[in-house]
């Protein structure tokens, strides 16, 4: 068990918060503020509980530069509005300077600011030490919250843990307990759902799951490569060529661990990928040589959905389909609509899965949807995240 924000006496002490502000911006406005509302518990309850905060996140990809269209400030009028309170702004183009540190020793009880994109700096990215130290000097205690990011040994998610004891936040605890207790002690049935298009970039996953899961569902993208493997044209479709030997090791390991093993039945497949393009349903042996496969067609959506209803644990990470696009969404959209209305614990991985999710209205429905698309991924391969490891253990 890793000590949270719950187990530190905040009075008269300074937190140091990595949080995850990295949201899409156009010029200043911000379009999706999943991520800040996120954070709020926790700042919410160090505010209550004495705290002065010191705020800190990356934005985008500044390269170790100080570029104004990263600049974390309309984060901090967000955040005012957020939590009905001041967080002040105090811009460096270096992140930690003098004039940080003093505006961070002046702060009061309750107070918040926040300072600029760590990433402004190349030292965050190499994990410097230095940096970590400058960091770690703007306070007393570090709060990890920052999941997006656990993956990453950077000088804001690990390297100040080296200088500062380090507690979780509510969302990590959260991220924890859920993405913790799916993978290691389900109840079963365990369902995993896996989309999306790179069967290599999902392996180290699916292996891992192939010794915890009862079903293991393939769909999206990379279900076209297990095709291949059984020996069927696919015409235009998306291949993994790398992928091609690992997606026949995967479905014969399936076979030998006893783990339900479920391809799609039958695709959608068009002329082209484009939304208006023609398209039909096919039996995934019969896709015609010149369309492409950019959904999972009726009978496949009715075969997952029954096989769904049966779990009371599904792990859910990457689309069925072209989603984007409407005409190619039926299938994510089903698996979205099955998960919302079953009796089970329903984990959706981040990135395009979470994104889905939102999209179709139904991420209330979810017991939980994970706010790191490569962190959960990692986390789900069963590594150590270097962000998660530093913590305090209590």
């Amino acid at each position: 068990m890793k000590k949270t924000i719950r187990d530190i006496d905040w009075a008269g002490k300074t937190a140091v918060m990595r949080c995850d502000f990295n949201v899409p911006l156009d010029g200043d406005r911000i379009t999706d503020e999943t991520r800040i509302q996120a954070a709020l518990p926790s700042i919410n309850y160090l505010i209550e509980n004495g705290a002065a905060i010191v705020l800190m996140s990356h934005l985008g990809r500044p390269k170790g530069q100080a570029k104004p269209e990263f600049s974390l400030l309309p984060v901090a009028k967000r955040l005012s509005e957020c939590l009905g309170k001041e967080v002040r702004f105090v811009a460096s183009d270096v992140v930690v300077d003098d004039d940080v540190r003093a505006a961070a020793k002046e702060l009061g009880a309750g107070d918040v600011m926040l300072i600029e994109n760590v990433r402004y700096r190349a030292e965050e990215e190499k994990n410097d030490p230095e940096f970590a130290k400058d960091l770690a000097s703007l306070g007393d205690i570090f709060v990890q919250e920052a999941f997006g990011t656990s993956h990453r040994a950077h000088a804001s998610t690990t390297g100040i843990a080296d200088y500062i004891p380090a507690v979780s936040g509510f969302l990590i605890e959260k991220e924890l307990k859920f993405l913790g207790e799916a993978v290691n002690n389900p109840q079963r049935p365990f369902a995993a759902i896996m989309g999306g298009a790179k069967v290599k970039d999902k392996i180290p996953v699916i292996t891992n799951l192939l010794d915890k899961v009862d079903i293991l569902i393939i769909g999206g993208g990379m279900s076209y490569t297990f095709f291949k493997a059984q020996g069927h044209s696919i015409g235009t479709s998306l291949l993994d060529e790398e992928g091609l030997e690992l997606a026949a090791d995967i479905l014969k390991k399936a076979e030998e661990k006893g783990v339900k093993f479920l391809l799609p039945v039958d695709v959608v497949a068009a002329d082209e990928f484009a939304n208006d393009s023609p398209h039909d349903t096919y039996p995934v042996d019969a896709i015609p040589d010149n369309r492409m496969g950019l959904d999972i067609g009726a009978e496949t959506i009715k075969l997952f959905t029954e096989t769904l209803k049966t779990a009371k644990t599904v792990v859910w990470n990457g689309p069925m389909g072209v989603f984007e696009m409407e005409n190619f969404a039926v299938g994510t959209k089903a698996i979205a609509e099955c998960l919302a209305e079953i009796d089970a614990t329903t984990v959706i991985g981040g990135g395009d899965s979470a994104a889905a999710v939102t999209q179709f209205g139904l991420a209330d429905k979810m017991t939980h949807i994970s706010t790191g698309g490569g962190a959960s991924l990692e986390f789900l391969e069963g590594r150590e995240l270097p962000g998660i490891a530093v913590i305090d253990d209590k």
